[in-house]
């Protein structure tokens, strides 16, 4: 659905995730409150992520620690986007990827917390 040229997106929202040459299909949740996106280490591990652009202090519920950040390649709601995504271990949580501002704003979506979760995201 469009309003004014914006794409509005779930609480969650299926992706698909890039790294190297390997794609893998995720359920990812769209959080308003991170600043920045973030992905499971353990699951760039396992997808040959690409070089560590830079490492950054990230403020998060489990504490400040210090991450690094790759770039990755997504498909969400029928846009390819490149982005900044920092590596944090989410194997305790059930999303491995964080989709968070920095991607909400320069995509311009809009999130409608009532919005149903559609299983199949759009292929690249």
């Amino acid at each position: 659905m469009l309003i004014k040229k914006r794409i509005i997106i779930g609480c969650r929202e299926p992706v698909i995730l890039t790294l190297g040459n390997k794609k893998k299909e995720f359920i990812a949740r769209i959080d308003t409150g991170a600043r920045t996106s973030s992905l499971d280490m353990q699951l760039a591990v396992e997808l040959s992520h690409s070089k560590i652009l830079k490492t950054r202090v990230i403020k998060s519920a489990s504490g400040i620690g210090l991450r690094p950040i790759i770039e990755v390649t997504i498909m969400l709601a029928g846009k390819k986007i490149i982005s900044n995504f920092t590596l944090a271990d989410r194997s305790r949580m059930k999303y491995k990827i964080l989709i968070g501002r920095n991607i909400i704003r320069k995509q311009k979506f809009l999130i409608d917390p009532l919005k149903k979760l559609h299983k199949k995201p759009i292929a690249i």
